[in-house]
C-alpha cells in the first residue's frame, strides 16, 4: 500500500510540473485526506472554490471555508486577500478561529488587477496565502497563477464570485490543483446558541487524486496558536461522508379511502 501511495504522489508531481513531491496540508480526516494527492491539500499551488444559488454572488459561505481550510497556513507567513468589494467581515473570521493579525486585503478595480495583485502576492516572501475574488479564470490566467506560486511556494485560493450580480460565469477550462464546490449546512442543535458551522462540501476536480463530497463543520478546538504545527488540530472537522451514502429502501404508498 505505502508503494501505491508514493507512486501516486510521483504522478500527482510529474502533473503539476514535475518539481518532485510537494508539501500537504493534511485536514486530519482520513477519509478525505486518502482522495488527496499525497495525503493532504497540495500546497505551493492554487484552489479553485465556488458556490451555488446567491453563494455565487455574496460568496459568503464559501470565503468561510477558504479562511479556515488555510487558517493553518497563516502562522507560516502573512495571508493577503484581494477583494472585488469591501465587504470582508475580519471579525467574522477571527470569530471562526482565523488568525487575523497576519491578514492583508487589498480591493482591487477589476479582474485584470485582482489577477495582477494575486500574482504579485503569491510571488512575495513572506507570504503563503493568498485568496483572491474574480469571475474566471482561464487556462493563460491559471498557469500564469501556478507560475507565481511555484516562485515562493505560496498557494493560493481563487474564489469564484460575482460580486456585482450578472449572467452565469462563462465554462472554462482551469489548471487549478483542486476545485470545490462549497454550499451551507444547518448546523448541529446546540445547548446554548447556535451551533458550529457547518458546510457542504464536494471536491469536483483533483489532480492526482479523486473526487469525494462530505459535511465539514468549524472545530471549537481549534488553536490559531498550535495552527501548522505537526501536531495541531486543523479548524475544519469531518461530520459526515455524502459519496457513499445510501438510498433509503423505497416505501409503498397506501391510499387511505
Amino acid at each position: 500500500m505505502s508503494d501505491f501511495r508514493a507512486l501516486r504522489a510521483k504522478i500527482a508531481a510529474i502533473e503539476a510540473g514535475g518539481r518532485g513531491a510537494s508539501e500537504v496540508l493534511a485536514f486530519g480526516a482520513p477519509a478525505l485526506d486518502r482522495l488527496l494527492p499525497g495525503g493532504g491539500l497540495p500546497l505551493g499551488r492554487w484552489h479553485e472554490l465556488v458556490g451555488e444559488g446567491l453563494e455565487v454572488e455574496t460568496a459568503a459561505a464559501t470565503a468561510a471555508f477558504a479562511a479556515l481550510a488555510a487558517a493553518p497556513l497563516a502562522r507560516r507567513g502573512e495571508a493577503v486577500w484581494v477583494l472585488r468589494r469591501d465587504d470582508l467581515f475580519a471579525p467574522g473570521l477571527a470569530g471562526l478561529g482565523f488568525p487575523t493579525d497576519r491578514l492583508i486585503q487589498v480591493c482591487a478595480r477589476d479582474e485584470a488587477e485582482a489577477f495582477s495583485v494575486m500574482e504579485d502576492a503569491l510571488s512575495t516572501v513572506g507570504v503563503s496565502a493568498v485568496f483572491a475574488e474574480v469571475d474566471d479564470v482561464d487556462l493563460v490566467a491559471g498557469r500564469r497563477l501556478q507560475l507565481a506560486c511555484e516562485r515562493r511556494g505560496g498557494t493560493g485560493f481563487v474564489i469564484r464570485r460575482r460580486p456585482y450580480g450578472g449572467g452565469a460565469g462563462r465554462a472554462v477550462g482551469s489548471a487549478s490543483a483542486t476545485r470545490w464546490r462549497i454550499a451551507p449546512e444547518p448546523s448541529a442543535p446546540a445547548d446554548f446558541g447556535l451551533g458550529a458551522p457547518r458546510w457542504r462540501v464536494a471536491l469536483e476536480r483533483c489532480r492526482g487524486g479523486r473526487t469525494g463530497a462530505w459535511i465539514l463543520e468549524a472545530c471549537a478546538a481549534f488553536d490559531p496558536l498550535s495552527a501548522g504545527d505537526a501536531d495541531g488540530a486543523h479548524p475544519l472537522r469531518l461530520v459526515a461522508e455524502l459519496g457513499d451514502r445510501q438510498l433509503a429502501p423505497a416505501q409503498s404508498l397506501r391510499l387511505s379511502a
